[in-house]
């Protein structure tokens, strides 16, 4: 298993690699107000790619915010303390289902 997963990631690689070496001429990006920059095209798709992760991880900021705000609120040992106490004011004994043989799906063995 290990080996296969070296052999998936030196496939990306070289798939990436192969995509860098094929789209090396220079392209124009035109913004706003008549700048621009010129770059090779593997370049300009990087950036657009290293952008989309910040402006995803920015969106998903005050997320995690709110949630550290609400762990540090309810102290390190308040999960345990709270689970428990609901478990225990509202479980109910449920008997466990008698099973028969004739209920159990057949198992084929396999001579691998």
């Amino acid at each position: 298993m290990k080996y296969l997963l070296w052999l998936l990631k030196a496939a990306i690689f070289f798939t990436l690699f192969a995509f860098a070496l094929n789209n090396q001429h220079d392209t124009t990006v035109y913004f706003f107000f008549g700048t621009h920059w010129r770059a090779p095209l593997v370049l300009v798709v990087l950036a657009a790619f290293a952008g989309g992760l910040v402006v995803g991880a920015l969106g998903m900021l005050p997320g995690w915010w709110k949630h550290r705000a609400a762990a540090a609120a309810q102290g390190p040992s308040g999960f345990e303390a709270t689970s428990t106490t609901t478990m225990a004011a509202t479980a109910v004994p449920v008997p466990a289902p008698s099973i028969s043989a004739t209920d159990l799906p057949a198992v084929r063995q396999h001579g691998l």
